[in-house]
């Protein structure tokens, strides 16, 4: 395989090498196209179903750029195909219409090449439109082949079957670029990831949030349990980390009088990976003053069903086969209550209750856990798999929830839900914690925490707890997961498909 790569790339180069010989360009540094490939098939069924072709059959001119993608010869004529990234468009080629000198480029181009073409669309015989071309320039040789696949049409569902091609996943997810290449529904995830975030921005600005920006790199790491990235400043001569979240900066901005705030933003924690994890990953968090955890259960439901709208069309969407509906309002189920409908009374039993609980459950390192801990690992095995959702998990237990109000009328518990959709948590919210002194004690019961081997436990920031002495109002806040609410509404598998380019280890060599 590799010999047969590298006399490829030998005979590539070769062309370059005629390509200049001839005084032709081979990397070109702009073009102007009139059309993509889905507006000209448009403009042409428009003009012919107005009447508007010409005698012979033609129709308007476009100037396309895109890709080679297919080259089929016959002589002095050839078809071949473009595409770009709303798709595939037949081109007509012959001698005739080119000339010597176009007739002797089209020989010296290879499928994968970029190029410009031009000319007057038509139909074919066999009822193709197609560009019957009259000019084609080289935009960018391609000297490595792309792993095209054989796309074939599914004669009994129509759906777009792809064989061969790039099927390594690995490789797919360390080369995005040739996997986006070749693989139009790849592309089509991220286009839809894209509409996913502008659906996002545009509900919040449109409710009078303001979008800001908060630093990445902190002096100390807060807003969730979770391990950091380190690393060092060399002129401050300071240890600094990678953020986790957003949410203690954001909260100080609540603080100063910006009293709707918004953040879609990168945050990165130092944990494994899998199906539902990166280390680097995105977020949404916004905050509302004068607003509590039942006002931010609205505002959930009100923000993904539009959302869903907006990329869908509709109010459902496809899980594994599944319909489901994303019409407000959503069910809500208390922490605890979850657990009891699996058979735990997790709220009246003892730390060594859970411990073993945890341990029947094959719970790694139950033994060492704190109760906190314990807790959330229970849930993780017994409840998650089960909330098809989407659901509001409420009411926490109060040692899960450094961050949050305890619930009013039940002080144990705290005013905070995570929102579930098939068995994946998507946001978190709480109604903030705007009391000061209350604030420092739960930082110091984490500092506890962290003692006892609790490494994800949160840290004490004096200068988060100076900025609740000057008031915070009521606040309601919301953490969504971007990428796990693009797998959600893409129908992807795992986070490597809804980021462009995920954590991997490093190549060999």
């Amino acid at each position: 395989m590799e010999e047969r790569r590298g006399y490829v790339l030998e005979a590539r180069l070769d062309k370059l090498a005629a390509l200049r010989e001839r005084g032709i360009e081979p990397f070109a540094y702009s073009y102007r196209p009139t059309h993509h490939a889905a507006d000209a098939r448009l403009t042409f069924e428009t003009a012919e179903s107005a009447g508007a072709l010409d005698e012979t059959g033609l129709g308007p001119q476009v100037r396309l750029a895109g890709r080679l993608s297919a080259m089929r010869g016959h002589g002095k004529t050839s078809f071949g195909d473009i595409t770009d990234r709303t798709g595939r468009l037949q081109l007509y080629l012959r001698i005739d219409d080119l000339g010597p000198d176009g007739w002797e480029l089209l020989g010296l181009l290879d499928v994968g090449d970029w190029i410009g073409v031009e000319g007057r669309t038509m139909r074919t015989r066999s009822g193709e439109v197609t560009v019957r071309v009259a000019a084609v320039t080289l935009l960018a040789k391609s000297l490595r082949p792309l792993p095209w696949g054989k796309a074939e049409e599914d004669a009994d569902t129509g759906a777009r079957v792809v064989h061969g091609g790039f099927a390594d996943i690995e490789q797919r997810y360390r080369q995005r670029y040739a996997d986006l290449a070749v693989n139009p529904d790849v592309r089509d995830v991220f286009v839809r990831r894209a509409r996913i975030v502008s659906s996002l921005r545009r509900f919040l600005d449109e409710r009078d949030y303001i979008e800001v920006e908060t630093p990445v790199l902190q002096p100390l790491y807060g807003g969730a349990s979770a391990r950091p990235f380190v690393t060092h400043h060399n002129a401050l001569d300071i240890p600094l980390f990678l953020r986790i979240a957003d949410e203690l900066y954001l909260k100080r901005l609540i603080v100063g009088g910006l009293e709707r705030v918004y953040e879609v933003s990168k945050d990165f924690r130092n944990e494994g990976i899998d199906r539902f994890h990166n280390p680097e990953f995105t977020m949404l968090e916004f905050y509302e003053a004068f607003a509590d955890y039942e006002d931010m259960m609205e505002r959930v439901e009100e923000m993904l069903a539009r959302v869903v709208q907006d990329v869908t069309g509709g109010h459902t969407i496809q899980v594994d086969g599944r319909e489901l509906s994303m019409r407000p309002p959503f069910a809500r189920l208390g922490f605890f209550a979850a657990l009891q409908e699996r058979g735990l009374d997790a709220r009246a039993a003892t730390e060594d209750e859970l411990r073993r609980a945890a341990h029947d459950l094959g719970v790694d390192g139950a033994g060492s856990l704190t109760r906190p801990k314990l807790l959330d690992e229970l849930f993780k095995h017994l409840v998650e798999p089960h909330l098809d959702g989407p659901v509001f998990i409420m009411d926490h237990p109060r040692e899960l929830s450094p961050l949050a109000k305890p619930k009013r009328g039940d002080p144990d518990l705290v005013e905070r839900f995570e929102l579930y959709v098939m068995g994946t948590e998507i946001a978190n919210a709480f109604s903030e914690l705007n009391d000061p002194i209350d604030q420092r004690e739960r930082f110091e019961a984490q500092g506890r925490l962290r003692a006892q081997g609790d490494d994800e436990a949160q840290v004490l920031d004096e200068d988060y707890i100076r900025a609740l002495e000057y008031g915070l109002p009521p606040t309601g806040g919301v953490g969504i997961g971007v990428d796990r609410l693009t797998m959600l509404l893409t129908g992807q598998r795992t986070l490597r498909d809804v980021i462009l380019f995920p954590t991997m280890r490093p190549e060999a060599g």
